[in-house]
């Protein structure tokens, strides 16, 4: 059984890693998307955000976080007070993975197979960047740091030990404020998990 470990270089520096991604055929996933989407961010950064996986725009463009999550989530952080330009992002899986709906390419949940396979990413980008708190936004990744025992529902705005980081945060994925769009009566449960998720975003103001 493979995994992205039988494909990490011998240099394990963000580029080298970078590099040696767009190879990756850890799991299945690199049969359909059309790329990998690799981490993006500052060298020096001392906070890392990790996301779930590409969109289907991140998936076309190459770039993690360029959709509207993204967008939502660059609202989020320059209302914490943060500068996007400051930190690292990336993806817990670097492949979409996705079902045909028509024309559209609708996201589909990774498996514990696929995020497995996908997560020696995650630890080489932590280990070269060695910051000093990782975010993790969404299930997947919450699953990638912590394994398959620890709900983010409860432990959602915590930092706590994981895997990946010796201080980890617990928190939603921007596209889980988003889905509450399509909600009847959605409007004060978006503000409301809206300024929940810039709060939690806030703590970091102290790791920068």
């Amino acid at each position: 059984m493979t995994s992205a470990a039988d494909f990490l270089p011998q240099e394990l520096t963000i580029e080298a890693l970078r590099r040696a991604a767009t190879e990756c055929r850890g799991c299945a996933l690199h049969r359909h998307g059309t790329q990998t989407v690799f981490g993006e961010g500052a060298a020096s950064a001392r906070v890392v955000l990790v996301g779930e996986q590409p969109g289907d725009k991140e998936d076309r463009s190459g770039h993690p976080f360029v959709g509207p999550a993204g967008t939502l989530l660059d609202e989020a952080l320059a209302e914490a007070g943060i500068e996007r330009a400051t930190i690292y992002v990336t993806n817990a899986v670097k492949h979409f993975k996705w079902e045909p709906r028509g024309t559209r390419r609708l996201h589909k949940k990774p498996s514990e197979r696929e995020i497995d396979a996908c997560t020696p990413w995650l630890l080489a980008e932590v280990s070269a960047l060695q910051p000093r708190v990782v975010v993790c936004m969404g299930a997947t990744a919450v699953r990638a740091a912590f394994g398959r025992h620890l709900r983010l529902a409860d432990h959602r705005g915590r930092v706590l030990p994981s895997r990946v980081a010796a201080h980890t945060l617990v928190t939603i994925h921007p596209s889980a404020v988003l889905r509450l769009r399509g909600r009847p009566q959605w409007h004060d449960d978006y503000l409301r998990e809206h300024a929940r998720l810039v709060a939690e975003l806030a703590q970091l103001r102290g790791w920068l």
